[in-house]
């Protein structure tokens, strides 16, 4: 995983070498490593205000550290199996984590305490995201449905039924009003937040959906394939847009320009590329990793693209000329998350 801080500064990644590193975007220098994991960091998120990041891992546990100094904060234990996805709440106060042990739970960020436990899935929970409102947690699992829970009281809301197979990804549009869900059954399938309705279910893939993600203005969503492939639907009408093709083998992640006027994709065939989301147009080809691509992040201006491999580095890009620029090493093993800074 790799994830931007909100000012864009700092980047962390979270890999299987148990680690977690935090780097310097402008320079690309390294900047503290967080220990004390003690299996594969599966995720990593920034804090809203971007003074403190979550890791979740396959040690069963969430860890928090200072973004500045590095030092660790509280372990959030409780969890009896990997931990898969940790977002933070849009206030920073809370946490929630997606697990293997098929709960999702809440935590303090604070105090560390534990909050609600959020149990009803009956597989592996691989992903977590709020509400943009942050009333409202979706959560998406291998038993085939998302479900809908309320961040306060942790009371279960409606479940979302209609995938065969497993879900790997969930988001919400901006507006909050609806939820999009990526599933191995090829099908993407948007949801009603506020009645829990079944929207449009979007077909056309030929293999996994990875991830999904919406469009900064919400017209759109972007979907990621097995099939090699990136599909653009309109998310009012579940039309089918473009098709963006090129890639040779799966992709794992794909993200939205802050403009919404481009979209990056990672692969497996070891490149990312950037596709524009009106025209559909394939733009730069980013070569340089010598492994599948695992996660790709925009920084918040939008000149920036981080990329987290399996070949251990992550690698920093100019958005609008896909110059390459600092490669950040030090892992020793899987990069799977990046996360910018806010």
């Amino acid at each position: 995983s790799v994830a931007y801080s909100p000012s864009g500064h700092q980047i962390a990644s979270g890999s299987y070498d148990e680690t977690v590193r935090l780097w310097d975007t402008q320079t690309g220098a390294p900047g503290p490593v967080l220990s004390g994991h003690s299996n594969s960091v599966k995720s990593v998120a920034y804090s809203p205000s971007g003074h403190q990041i979550a890791s979740g891992s396959c040690d069963k546990t969430i860890r928090l550290w200072d973004t500045q100094t590095g030092a660790p904060g509280h372990v959030l234990s409780g969890h009896t199996d990997s931990v898969n996805s940790v977002a933070y709440s849009p206030s920073g106060h809370q946490i929630a984590s997606g697990s293997d042990d098929e709960t999702v739970r809440l935590w303090d960020t604070k105090t560390g305490a534990p909050g609600p436990v959020l149990s009803g899935h009956t597989d592996y929970v691989i992903s977590v995201a709020y509400s943009p409102g942050g009333h409202q947690i979706a959560s998406g699992s291998y038993d085939t449905t998302v479900r809908l829970w309320d961040t306060q009281t942790g009371a279960s809301g409606p479940v979302l039924s209609g995938h065969t197979d497993y879900i790997k990804s969930v988001a919400y549009s901006p507006s909050g009003h609806q939820i999009a869900s990526g599933s191995y059954d090829k099908t993407v399938r948007l949801w009603d937040t506020q009645t829990s309705a079944p929207g449009p279910v979007l077909i056309g893939h030929s293999n996994a959906v990875e991830s999904v993600a919406y469009s900064p203005s919400g017209h759109q969503i972007a979907s990621g394939s097995c099939d090699t492939t990136v599909r653009l639907w309109d998310t009012q009408t579940g039309e089918p847009g473009h098709v963006l093709s090129g890639h040779t083998d799966y992709i794992i992640g794909v993200a939205y320009s802050p403009s919404g006027h481009q979209i990056a994709s990672g692969s497996y065939d070891t490149t990312v590329r950037l596709w524009d989301t009106q025209t559909g147009l394939p733009g730069p080809v980013l070569s340089g990793h010598t492994n599948a691509v695992e996660s790709v992040a925009y920084s918040p201006s939008g000149h920036q693209i981080a990329s987290g491999s399996c070949d251990k580095t992550v690698r920093l890009w100019d958005m609008q000329t896909g110059e390459p620029g600092h490669v950040l090493s030090g892992h020793t093993n899987y990069v799977i998350s990046v996360a910018y800074s806010p």
